[in-house]
């Protein structure tokens, strides 16, 4: 999958802020990077309405944070094989990917929920409010995996 994702990143520009997303049923969690790609910070969550209503807000967003890279979750199984949701995402990507000239790469985002959980627990975070964040975190830490993985080359 590393390797699948550095060879995606060839068609990124060198620099420029790039978006995560983590692509649930009914939301998609948003994360975008600095423009030197070396921190992800969570954004926003959007709830899923239609695929068109989705990919709006998703680029109106790209455009006003000058986005030059898109960043999936790809929720493999834990043996790494690729079941439906992961279809799903590939599905969803082909779909913009015809809306956008953006580049589009996938991060494997195993357990990325359940660090995400983790990490607001550990901060004494309210389970509401840990609902209400959940996606936007999981994708910052989908984003920083792969930011992670791009200054190791």
């Amino acid at each position: 999958m590393s390797d699948d994702f550095l060879d995606a990143m060839t068609h990124f520009p060198v620099t420029g802020p790039l978006m995560g997303l983590d692509l649930g049923t009914k939301t998609i969690g948003i994360a975008v990077s600095n423009p030197e790609r070396s921190l992800a910070t969570p954004v926003t969550t959007i709830r899923r309405k239609k695929f068109t209503l989705d990919a709006e807000a998703l680029l109106a967003l790209a455009t006003e944070r000058r986005i030059c890279g898109l960043v999936l979750g790809l929720p493999l199984n834990m043996d790494g094989s690729e079941g439906p949701r992961a279809q799903a995402t590939r599905a969803f990507a082909r779909n913009l990917s015809s809306k956008t000239n953006l580049p589009i790469a996938f991060w494997d985002e195993r357990l990325s929920t359940a660090a995400a959980e983790r990490e607001l627990i550990a901060l004494d975070t309210k389970r509401a409010r840990r609902a209400e964040i959940i996606d936007e975190m999981a994708a910052s830490y989908i984003l920083q995996g792969a930011l992670d993985r791009l200054r190791e080359g």
